[in-house]
């Protein structure tokens, strides 16, 4: 897919990045590091909108077809993502379609507006293009 998010540090009780298990359609195919949004019930696929509502990183790749209907996602940690637009050190981040990290600001009437919206913030500094360095919490 691209522009997958790149696990630096996980934490959380066992540093395993306090992983949740969601409901995925057997026919999605979903990589490792992919931004996912969440549906209801606690169903997940990949994320294509800044204002989506957050479920984690995918921790797993996802097959197609396979017979598998869940996967796993990180919501704790530290991770790199490829910056689409400006970043600044300690703005709230979310995702966007390709997977890359945007600024987290709020839009009125969407899930920004409620935090639902926000995976974490910057630890540092990137521009259009650059690794941005996030602080995962959900």
């Amino acid at each position: 897919m691209g522009n997958e998010w790149v696990k630096v540090e996980l934490y959380g009780s066992n540093n395993d990045g306090e992983q949740r298990r969601y409901t995925i359609a057997d026919a999605t195919a979903v990589s490792q590091g992919t931004v996912l949004a969440l549906a209801d019930p606690r169903t997940v696929t990949a994320s294509t909108a800044a204002t989506t509502t957050f479920a984690g990183i995918a921790a797993e790749d996802h097959n197609p077809n396979e017979g598998v209907t869940s996967i796993s996602a990180w919501t704790d940690g530290v991770f790199l993502a490829v910056a689409s637009g400006g970043i600044t050190v300690g703005w709230s981040v979310a995702g966007c379609e390709n997977n890359k990290a945007i600024s987290g600001a709020i839009i009125a009437g969407s899930a920004l507006n409620v935090g639902a919206g926000i995976l974490g913030y910057a630890l540092n500094t990137a521009t259009t293009g650059q690794t941005a360095m996030v602080r995962l919490k959900m």
